[in-house]
């Protein structure tokens, strides 16, 4: 009988823990992503002091992918290689960064965190990086890696970072209200005051395949 209590106990706690780790987890990688996101303003604001294009924002660094922007950062010494490697990864996103040629880098795996080609001519409320689970006004999938429907994270350009619901994630969870929605969420770079695509379009660094 006692068996039979604590299974019965088990099983209407269970959704409870899940839901609990998985807060744990998604806050984790909004830490992360903040991490992230104070090794790139340090390197385009000592790169804005020095007049030096090569320490800059995704956006105006000439890099068109993950690795390269990443190998910048480790390269000039704004993350170890190790660091990234925690940062990039999170539960079912297993983010393998190998250093190829001193400083630079690899990525391989699935990455946790995808990085946008934000610019420092940007606006503040410009998303800087967000989970890869989500698409920008775009439903969540339950299938993608990280956290598939349960929530994502995001970073804006002001050094904001958030966990956000599912039903956050598009324009009609905000009701419909593009101002509101850019001022909670973000808005994808070079995006006009008030306009909202869905998709993220080419203002992604492209990851690991």
């Amino acid at each position: 009988m006692v068996v039979v209590i604590i299974a019965v106990i088990l099983v209407l706690a269970w959704p409870a823990f899940t839901s609990a780790l998985t807060k744990r987890d998604l806050t984790r990688t909004m830490n992360n992503a903040r991490e992230l996101y104070l090794a790139a303003f340090r390197m385009a604001t000592d790169g804005a002091a020095k007049s030096d294009a090569n320490l800059a924002w995704p956006g105006d660094y000439p890099a068109g992918n993950l690795a390269d922007y990443c190998g910048k950062l480790v390269e000039k010494d704004y993350l170890k290689a190790s660091e990234l490697q925690r940062i990039l990864s999170a539960p079912g996103a297993n983010c393998v960064v190998v250093s190829t040629n001193g400083p630079a880098v690899s990525l391989s795996g699935k990455n946790a965190l995808k990085v946008y080609k934000v610019k420092g001519a940007d606006p503040s409320n410009t998303i800087f990086a967000a989970s890869t689970n989500y698409v920008y006004d775009t439903a969540l999938n339950s299938n993608e890696i990280p956290f598939g429907d349960a929530g994502f994270v995001v970073v804006r350009k002001s050094g904001d970072a958030g966990v956000y619901k599912r039903a956050q994630a598009t324009l009609e969870g905000f009701d419909n209200n593009p101002e509101r929605f850019q001022s909670e969420i973000g808005a994808l770079p070079g995006a006009a005051k008030e306009s909202v695509t869905a998709g993220d379009g080419t203002t992604v660094l492209a990851g690991p395949q």
